[in-house]
């Protein structure tokens, strides 16, 4: 494979679930990966696998939710790493309570993540895409972007907002050949289950795996240039929990 061809991609959220597996399909598939999140042990974890692979990969410590420095850092990454043409926004917090119960400090935390902290990574991306005339911009939204979920409401604003986004990027930087698709699943297996901020009682044996979902994010990425899926909507077989 020629320099030109090799593809880079930016993950954020890359130290576990979703970010990890797609981290490693991308290095199965020979794409060089630049991994972000706040953990740069895990980080460096994953990387280590993925360079097993054959492909560079390099671990970045950035706090997404540190948003007034996020477009800066991930530029400043994209730099180093020589260039970027796939970046994934993984990278993301849930919550769940009541509208009339959350207060307004944690809304701001789920939407500064969620949606602010994605806009700020697209804007430390895109001058470098426009450069390359190309590129591939994927934002993991979740089927509570397309449908309201009682006890999710900061969330689902989030991921509704992540939507319109991602259709409004997508049509503002067509012409400049770069392509962006967002990707909602419903419940993953992941460590989000288990954080403080969430209170949910799901079987976990029905969710999709991390690596089903990478899997998806892998087929988008590797589409025709002249192709785009513009919204891939998956969810368990079982149904939405």
């Amino acid at each position: 494979m020629s320099v030109e061809q090799k593809r880079r991609a930016l993950i954020t959220g890359a130290s576990s679930g979703i970010g990890k597996a797609t981290a490693l399909a991308f290095a199965e598939a020979g794409i060089d990966v630049a991994l972000v999140s706040r953990s740069i042990d895990k980080l460096e974890t994953v990387a280590a696998v993925a360079r097993q692979a054959g492909v560079e990969a390099k671990a970045y410590a950035v706090d997404l939710a540190e948003i007034q420095q996020v477009k800066e850092k991930i530029q400043a990454i994209a730099h180093d790493f020589g260039g970027v043409d796939i970046l994934v926004n993984n990278a993301g917090m849930a919550y769940t309570a009541n509208l009339s119960e959350i207060p307004l400090e944690n809304w701001q935390q789920v939407i500064n993540l969620n949606l602010t902290g994605v806009f700020q990574c697209i804007m430390g991306i895109l001058p470098g895409m426009r450069d390359l005339g190309k590129g591939t911009i994927i934002n993991v939204s979740s089927i509570a972007g397309k449908q309201a979920f009682p006890g999710w409401g900061a969330y689902c604003v989030s991921k509704a907002g992540l939507m319109s986004l991602t259709q409004t990027l997508a049509q503002e930087e067509r012409a400049h050949g770069i392509r962006v698709t967002a990707i909602c699943p419903g419940a993953v297996n992941t460590e989000i289950w288990d954080t403080s901020t969430v209170n949910a009682n799901f079987d976990r044996s029905k969710m999709l795996t991390p690596e089903i979902v990478a899997q998806s994010i892998l087929y988008t990425v590797l589409l025709p240039q002249q192709a785009v899926i513009e919204e891939l909507t998956l969810i368990p077989s079982a149904g939405v929990l």
